[in-house]
């Protein structure tokens, strides 16, 4: 079950219900209004500010378009709204009538279960804990629910993760940071790119051609560290002096561990172009570009095709 207060506290989107106010104020003059204007003019009477508007979901949609579509979707399932054409709205006198009687809308998510429990299905009552445990699961969007669910599995495999690259080998370690960096589409298609790790490696572990001539190179230090051994100012420095070695100005620097806030204030002050990698941005990024997992199960979220009906 979704922890709603806890996934609210990360977000400067509000939840759902606080939409409910400002839909029916966007159509509380009787205009019938496409889907997106409401959406749009929802969101300047919401106050949304700019990062707000700008915050994705995982599947990369809007975050505030994804509440406000389940804003709407409970609204119509109220008849509080209706559709009198295809992704169209209106107000109907039912939803007048409750407005009048609540302007300040719906400020929580245990006002929306008290409110639209007996409009959703197989919802009859709420006087038991099972059905109270069930309308909480219909409170909070499904699509956020299924990310959420998605979210806490990436967070236990990235854990798995950076335990199996600490007790690895350090050249397999070597390996996968450069295999991962190929992965994102450093090296091009030809995948150029490979460890220079071990005796007489100049303090490099990898290299990374960007071009096939290799005329445009980046550097990879790899250190497989164990929790809690972050790296510090003075191993920057050494890759660093490494890179000016080998006359390059780019370099990634990637560990199991932490860097010390000297570290990353260093890296940020030079002139070259040094980037810091954690473990636990490693691990995100291994997930995301399926270096060392891969896809155990998938899911179709399927919507009503508009074009169909046209």
């Amino acid at each position: 079950m979704t922890d709603a207060n806890n996934e609210e506290s990360v977000s400067d989107v509000p939840i759902w219900p606080h939409f409910i106010k400002h839909v029916l104020l966007v159509l509380l003059d009787g205009e019938t209004l496409h889907r997106r204007d409401i959406m749009g003019r929802a969101i300047i009477s919401a106050g949304l500010s700019e990062v707000a508007q700008a915050e994705t979901l995982n599947s990369g949609g809007l975050r505030s378009e994804q509440r406000l579509g389940w804003a709407l979707s409970n609204l119509f399932k109220a008849g509080w709204i209706e559709r009198p054409i295809r992704a169209n709205y209106r107000i109907t006198e039912a939803g007048r009538q409750w407005f009048a009687e609540h302007p300040e809308g719906i400020a929580s998510f245990s006002e929306a279960k008290l409110t639209f429990a007996s409009f959703w299905p197989n919802v009859q009552s709420v006087a038991t804990t099972d059905v109270l445990e069930e309308v909480q699961a219909e409170a909070t969007d499904p699509i956020e629910q299924i990310e959420t669910g998605i979210n806490r599995i990436a967070a236990d495999v990235g854990e798995a993760l950076l335990v199996r690259l600490r007790e690895s080998h350090p050249d397999f370690f070597e390996e996968a940071v450069v295999k991962l960096l190929l992965g994102m589409g450093y090296g091009g298609a030809a995948q150029r790119g490979r460890r220079i790790g071990g005796s007489g490696d100049s303090g490099v572990d990898g290299v990374i051609d960007q071009d096939a001539l290799g005329l445009e190179q980046i550097y990879v230090q790899a250190k497989r560290y164990a929790e809690g051994n972050s790296v510090g100012r003075e191993t920057i420095q050494a890759f660093i002096g490494a890179l000016h070695g080998f006359g390059a100005s780019r370099g990634v620097f990637i560990t199991t561990s932490t860097f010390t806030q000297h570290a990353r204030e260093y890296a940020a002050s030079i002139p070259t172009r040094i980037v810091l990698i954690d473990g636990k941005r490693l691990v995100s990024l291994m997930i995301k570009y399926r270096v060392g997992v891969q896809v155990k199960q998938s899911y179709d979220v399927v919507d009503i095709d508009e074009d169909f009906f046209e």
